[in-house]
């Protein structure tokens, strides 16, 4: 498929509640129609809680759920969720296809300014995820500081960011997002939630869709809840990759 239909929910969410979460989402979700990917923020189910593992899901109910919305909007839908596994809380990136195959990514950079490290174990692969022709690399928050972790080594042309991001640090999620997209030559989506949180922190969103040039294609309205909706093109991509091949001079490196 030379196209892909992205769709962001940015949203607002409801402090260690999953089942309000849920419901707000499956409402949002009743009106989606033809799209290939439906994003959902970080910690969608709780916030972003450095105790929210203790409040959480087990898996195979959210996975239940996604599945459910991906076999409806025949999309492929996910976000992150904290989870407990059997060797520990994980901050998860789920992502969901239709048939059931289930592709699931662990936050590498742990917020140590909000102790998650102490609370989660950090993932340890870069993950990316094959979908209807498109190579999707799924990265969670924190972990968009790290450009070497999400270097593209010609192997994705999509790049996902879910987030709690905080209004405070606006501008680096801004800045940041273009940086991604302009330095890996690939399309750049950040999922953000809006709102205020339990620890007191404001979410104003600046959710986006960026081309690989880092222009907007979709942008929400500040601090409101939205969907993004934007239509991206492999074609389009791969004219501008062969027109400015600067992918052939990066540098290596070799991630530990």
């Amino acid at each position: 498929m030379s196209t892909l239909k992205l769709t962001l929910l940015q949203q607002p969410l409801v402090w260690l509640d999953a089942q309000a979460n849920l419901r707000h989402f499956d409402i949002l979700l009743e009106s989606i129609q033809q799209r290939d990917v439906i994003v959902l923020p970080e910690m969608f189910t709780t916030g972003f809680a450095m105790n929210a593992a203790e409040n959480a899901l087990p898996e195979t109910e959210v996975i239940d759920w996604l599945r459910h919305w991906s076999v409806r909007t025949n999309a492929l839908i996910g976000g992150s969720v904290a989870l407990n596994t059997p060797d520990g809380a994980v901050n998860r990136f789920l992502l969901v296809q239709p048939d059931g195959t289930i592709h699931h990514y662990d936050k590498r950079h742990l917020f140590r300014m909000a102790g998650e490290h102490h609370h989660y174990l950090a993932g340890k692969e870069r993950k990316v995820v094959e979908w209807r022709g498109w190579r999707i690399l799924p990265q969670v928050c924190y972990d968009l500081r790290f450009p070497v972790w999400s270097r593209n080594q010609q192997d994705y042309d999509l790049a996902l960011y879910v987030a709690n991001w905080p209004a405070a640090r606006a501008k680096h999620w801004q800045t940041l997002l273009a940086a991604r997209a302009i330095e890996n030559q690939a399309y750049v989506a950040g999922c953000n939630r809006v709102g205020h949180d339990d620890n007191g922190h404001h979410y104003q969103g600046d959710s986006v869709i960026l081309d690989a040039q880092g222009e907007i294609l979709a942008q929400a309205e500040l601090g409101q809840a939205a969907q993004l909706d934007a239509e991206l093109s492999l074609e389009t991509l791969q004219a501008y990759r062969e027109r400015f091949p600067a992918f052939h001079d990066t540098d290596k490196f070799l991630l530990l």
